[in-house]
């Protein structure tokens, strides 16, 4: 199939059971099983608003495991991917976060603030990152790497002991993601500083008092917004106080 005004071309449609198989759920799946009108509508979209409290955070959280969970499987279905051991680690990485998805749904309940159908994604911007094996190996190193950078600034803003543990529990499965994709690239399993999105001296001082030591920056939802709008994979826009 081809979606619609594009050149994305999808060999096979997979079953109901090969995606629960991979754990590909919400807006991955949806993307897989050829629905992507409403996801992928580039008009009226459904304002997301952050506020900078404990559920503003962990739905920010949120957010940013809704788009990797629906990267992953739009990079297996790209056909770009064609070494076995590549995409069987590929296939992990979209389980993991389709994961992480459910995760904090669970945890968050009723106060999660937008629902998988909320979010509409930009449909070139995502042909753009899984058009080669090199694009789609970089973006997922760029969305781990800012998943771990975004964990750990919103860490010393949450009060909630259960969103902390939640948030804690996912930050080092986003590190091993980052270093596993890089080793598939032959670079360095740490991100180096030339590599970061937020260079030193934009960086916020009061969540980076340990700058130059072996750690991981520490990013406001600002800075994180700004990095994801540099993928030009998502359509919704964003506001409210965590993000201002």
């Amino acid at each position: 199939m081809i979606f619609p005004d594009s050149g994305l071309r999808i060999t096979a449609t997979p079953s109901r059971r090969s995606l629960i198989k991979w754990g590909l759920v919400g807006l991955g799946a949806a993307i897989l099983t050829g629905v992507p009108q409403a996801l992928m509508a580039q008009g009226s979209v459904k304002m997301l608003t952050f506020n900078a409290n404990d559920i503003g955070i962990l739905n920010f959280a949120l957010l940013l495991e809704e788009l990797e969970a629906a990267f992953y499987p739009a990079v297996i279905m790209s056909g770009k991917i064609i070494d076995n051991k590549e995409l069987d680690y590929l296939q992990a990485l979209g389980r993991h976060e389709a994961e992480h998805v459910k995760f904090l749904r669970d945890v968050l309940g009723n106060n999660a603030m937008f629902q998988t159908r909320d979010l509409s994604l930009n449909q070139r911007g995502l042909e753009m990152l899984v058009s080669d094996r090199t694009k789609i190996l970089n973006t997922a190193i760029v969305l781990e790497d800012l998943g771990v950078h975004a964990y750990n600034g919103a860490g010393p803003s949450l009060k909630n002991p259960t969103y902390l543990l939640a948030a804690g529990s996912i930050v080092s499965v986003e590190a091993r993601h980052a270093a596993g994709v890089r080793s598939l690239l032959g670079r360095p399993s740490t991100e180096p500083d030339r590599e970061r999105l937020v260079q030193n001296a934009d960086l916020q001082a009061s969540l980076n008092p340990f700058k130059g030591r072996a750690y991981d920056e520490l990013y406001t939802p600002k800075q994180i917004i700004s990095a994801v709008g540099s993928l030009n994979i998502l359509n919704n826009p964003i506001n409210g106080s965590l993000v201002a």
